[in-house]
């Protein structure tokens, strides 16, 4: 059977949240978890709630997938199949908070590529709830859509660098989800449609907006207009006050938040029109249905961070019951725009507020860092008053840590006892570190004062010089606390622990803790203070036991009853009869009462609400221009004929035979005259012969040579012979001029003379 505890839900849940919260309480759940399976379940249940990296949920795949199984931040090195996915779906239930800084380099980018194109269902943590995104460039910022999921309610996005896909990105984050809480921080401005774009977010609770371009008036606009709105966060670093006022201008209040209640005039003849709103506003208040403008009025909870002075220009403003108010101040602030800034608090949230905490902003702290590593000497310290605080009945909390506005005296602490007597936690600069020559100037007089006004005061944390100088705090009671439990003393200074352990087992006889530095490393530490607080810590409870022991006696003999005594009293009662009389004559007096009813006239008005809409019915006119030129194209055709030069021999072909008709006779050589022969008998047969051949390449050469010359020769000659002009026939001779078309710029020379009039020529 499970323990007691662990039965109820709720006080089991308590009680691991106590746990993990307690140093090395993570070590200590994850010991309670393998204890036994009653507390498992519960115990990982808290363990698993809150996550500060990615880390753990990658280290739930195989170590056979890892690239370096004891390094899981380095990646995987194949992708992961649906059985691999098996520990990471069910632990990824119990996650509610996760964040991620991209900075630190601790888990590699390729792993959301990996979960994104492998995991087996669309969310992988789909109970997480809230959202931390610390990134610098526009890959990183990309990687958040993984995990958004239709149950997250609050998202924390830093950006450090300026990236154009950001107004995408917050447009997939509202189609994705419904916001409760939202926070964007980043160096650079807002984007041109931020508001546009989280108009339909009306389901806001916490804004918190640290960029420029927070402060104008269409930011302020549209967070006035969020009607479940109750924190706020505006960062006023750098802005001047007409910056601040802007913020407001284009606010409607919530008494006027309607046309008809903020102004009567229609616009169409506004002079001949009679103004009722007077009148209406007058009835209202006699019925006392007028509504009281303001504006955020149903904001509690505040942070804004910048100077004094633009702090108080932006409280002005308000008009909500502020119960959380935290600033975040220039320090050394100045001290008339400071006591303008108390007195405003005291006047406007008196009754509401419930915690009020100051802080310093980033850089007067790394101001203060750099004293105190230079060897400039001992670090300033500067007096902020307290009596500016006149009347904050209802503040239960009140905490004060600046750099360098660390001196208090008594007379603070007194104000403070007036000024909240219902405190319970009063923490003042305990970090502050004082030289050695001045020291602290609260003492244990000036707690006692506060001990005494305060009697809820549970929690005290400030830095003193225990002493004491007068002996009436230790004749009276009325100091004396039994709230206080919890004392921090940081840096204060103790010359006499045992005198010291007496005055606190009387102002604080029911005191459980005390802290205070024994850091030798930290600056600021003086070893016999550190030995005098040790001391103190170790004798108190033994004085305390004392000092409640010597009380409870005292109250015993206070409350002893007195001693009673027995005796016998003669109760006879002796008679004496007197006669009297008496005349009871009755006074009248005559009073006339005037009863007159008192009439009150209200007139309702029930004029129905109209509201005048223009709907443009002018049509939509387009002028369009068509060309409806016909494509026009010039081209000249050419209808020469297709000419092919060819050489034709007209030669006749002959050919010569020539034949002997002289009959041979047989030369009788005993005949002869002569016995050689005569050569002058050949030359009759050979004359006809060469006679022919002339004549045949005579009649070649006259025949066949006119046809052999190239036909552009030819053209050309009669072109010549063409373009003379006719004798007497100058007036009415035409001029022939070839024009290229703008398709077809090329005309042979043998097509423009085809474009004349030559008459054939026959050859």
């Amino acid at each position: 059977m499970p323990p007691t505890i662990l039965r109820d839900s709720d006080a089991a849940r308590k009680l691991f949240e106590t746990i993990i919260d307690s140093p090395n309480g993570r070590r200590s759940m994850s010991r309670l978890a393998r204890t036994c399976r009653a507390m498992c379940e519960p115990a990982l249940n808290v363990l698993w709630k809150e996550l500060d990296s990615l880390l753990p949920i990658i280290s739930l795949f195989p170590n056979t997938l890892m690239k370096r199984a004891r390094r899981p931040g380095l990646g995987l090195a194949k992708a992961p199949n649906a059985e691999d996915w098996s520990r990471v779906l069910a632990y990824g239930e119990r996650v509610r908070r996760i964040a991620y800084i991209e900075s630190s380099s601790s888990v590699s980018p390729s792993i959301f590529a990996i979960i994104a194109e492998n995991r087996p269902v669309q969310y992988i943590l789909p109970h997480l709830q809230q959202l931390i995104w610390r990134v610098d460039t526009a890959a990183g910022l990309q990687r958040c859509t993984i995990f958004l999921n239709p149950e997250l309610q609050s998202l924390v996005l830093e950006v450090s660098t300026r990236i154009p896909q950001l107004a995408t990105f917050l447009a997939e984050v509202c189609s994705t989800t419904q916001l409760s809480s939202f926070s964007f921080t980043s160096p650079t401005s807002l984007p041109d449609t931020f508001t546009d774009i989280l108009r339909s977010h009306n389901t806001l609770e916490k804004l918190v907006l640290v960029a420029p371009g927070a402060l104008s008036s269409s930011v302020g606009q549209w967070a006035a207009s969020l009607p479940m709105l109750r924190v706020l966060e505006l960062d006023l670093t750098g802005r001047s006050v007409i910056a601040v006022e802007g913020f407001f201008d284009d606010i409607v209040a919530s008494g006027a938040s309607t046309p008809s209640d903020a102004s009567s005039d229609s616009g169409v003849f506004s002079g001949d029109e009679i103004d009722f709103t007077e009148i209406r506003k007058s009835s209202l208040r006699l019925t006392g249905d007028l509504r009281s403008g303001g504006v955020f009025t149903d904001l509690c909870q505040l942070s804004l961070t910048g100077e004094v002075a633009n702090i108080a220009v932006f409280l002005k403003h308000l008009t909500s019951n502020l119960t959380h108010l935290e600033l975040v101040i220039e320090d050394p602030p100045d001290m008339a725009d400071w006591q303008d800034l108390s007195g405003l608090i005291c006047e406007r949230f008196s009754k509401s507020l419930l915690s009020l905490r100051i802080n310093a902003t980033g850089s007067s702290r790394f101001n203060e860092l750099v004293r105190s590593t230079s060897r400039g000497g001992d670090p300033p310290c500067r007096h902020l008053p307290l009596q500016h605080f006149t009347s904050l009945p209802s503040l239960l909390r009140l905490e004060i840590d600046l750099p360098e506005s660390v001196l208090f005296y008594d007379s603070d602490l007194q104000a403070v006892a007036q000024a909240c007597p219902n405190i319970e936690t009063l923490r003042l600069c305990p970090m502050a570190r004082f030289p050695a020559s001045s020291g602290p100037s609260l003492t244990l007089e000036g707690v006692a004062v506060l001990t005494q006004g305060c009697k809820r005061l549970q929690t005290l944390a400030l830095v003193l010089d225990a002493h004491t100088e007068s002996e009436e705090t230790f004749n009276s009671l009325d100091v004396s606390s039994r709230s206080l439990l919890r004392l921090h003393v940081g840096h204060s200074v103790v010359n006499d622990s045992l005198q010291t352990t007496i005055l606190l087992s009387h102002l604080a006889p029911y005191l459980e803790t005390i802290k205070w530095f024994h850091e030798k490393n930290r600056p600021g530490y003086v070893e016999a203070n550190a030995t005098g607080w040790q001391k103190v810590s170790d004798w108190l409870p033994h004085m305390q036991g004392m000092r409640l022991m010597e009380r409870a006696r005292v109250v015993h003999l206070a409350t002893q009853k007195p001693e009673t005594r027995e005796q016998s009293v003669d109760a006879t009662v002796t008679r004496i009869t007197v006669d009297k009389s008496l005349q009871a004559k009755p006074r009248l007096v005559q009073r006339h009462v005037q009863v007159s009813p008192k009439l009150v006239d209200r007139s309702t008005e029930a004029k129905p609400e109209l509201v005048s809409m223009s709907i443009d019915a002018t049509p939509s006119i387009m002028d369009t221009s068509v060309d409806a030129t016909p494509a026009v194209s010039h081209q000249s055709v050419s209808i020469r004929p297709n000419m092919v030069s060819t050489e034709v021999d007209a030669s006749v072909h002959t050919e010569t035979k020539a034949i002997s008709a002289i009959q041979a006779l047989p030369f009788d050589e005993s005949n002869s005259v002569n016995k050689y022969p005569d050569p002058l008998y050949v030359l009759p047969s050979v004359i006809p012969a060469v006679l022919a051949g002339l004549l045949t390449f005579a009649c070649r050469i006259l025949t066949s040579y006119p046809l052999t010359i190239p036909m552009h020769m030819l053209d050309k000659s009669l072109s010549i012979l063409h373009a003379q002009p006719k004798e007497g026939n100058d007036s009415s001779s035409e001029k022939h001029e070839l024009r290229p078309s703008p398709a077809h710029s090329v005309s042979s020379s043998t097509s423009e003379l085809l474009d004349h009039d030559i008459p054939p020529v026959c050859l």
